[in-house]
């Protein structure tokens, strides 16, 4: 009986330091595109638009960036604005800690600070504004978007500015 315990604790503990620490599934290895790890973590891939040029992310963390050529504008339901990166913590169904996203609502820009949809699906998707969540149709984003590309000199560039928290979002 003692030799089997000792042998069961041992097991237990070859198991126990080989498994990773972190609960993830989500094997980042295989992960050829931006829109490929927004899919394996439950989001769809539409939450970004075309034109992304590189990403990274930190697999122990979720924490990612996005790079974009440009500024650019893209419609779903509301104007969304993409500065030329975007970051944020990716967990199943929820991007967290969002910057370099904003989103128009009645003729002001109000930076995005999450999103997330609900598991199982209701067919819904949430933007996370600071002051409410915006709802939106999960359908909205199956597929990118053309995102359209501001210059520097554009008018439409200059977007309010809001104190979040000590943090400036523009």
């Amino acid at each position: 009986m003692g030799s089997f315990l000792i042998s069961l604790t041992f097991t237990i503990c070859i198991l126990i330091s080989t498994c990773p620490l972190t609960s993830s599934t989500t094997d980042t290895s295989t992960i050829s595109s931006i829109y490929d790890l927004l899919h394996s973590h439950g989001l769809p891939i539409g939450l970004l638009p075309k034109g992304v040029t590189n990403f990274t992310i930190d697999p122990s963390t979720g924490h990612f960036e996005v790079y974009l050529d440009s500024i650019c504008d893209t419609n779903f339901e509301s104007h969304v604005r993409f500065n030329l990166n975007v970051s944020g913590t990716l967990r199943f169904g929820e991007i967290a800690e969002l910057s370099g996203v904003a989103a128009e609502d009645l003729f002001l820009w109000f930076p995005v600070k999450g999103i997330r949809v609900d598991i199982p699906s209701s067919g819904l998707i949430y933007f996370d504004v600071g002051v409410v969540f915006k709802q939106f149709s999960l359908s909205s984003f199956e597929t990118p978007r053309d995102c359209i590309v501001l210059g520097l000199d554009s008018p439409q560039l200059d977007l309010f500015l809001f104190n979040d928290h000590g943090r400036i979002v523009e």
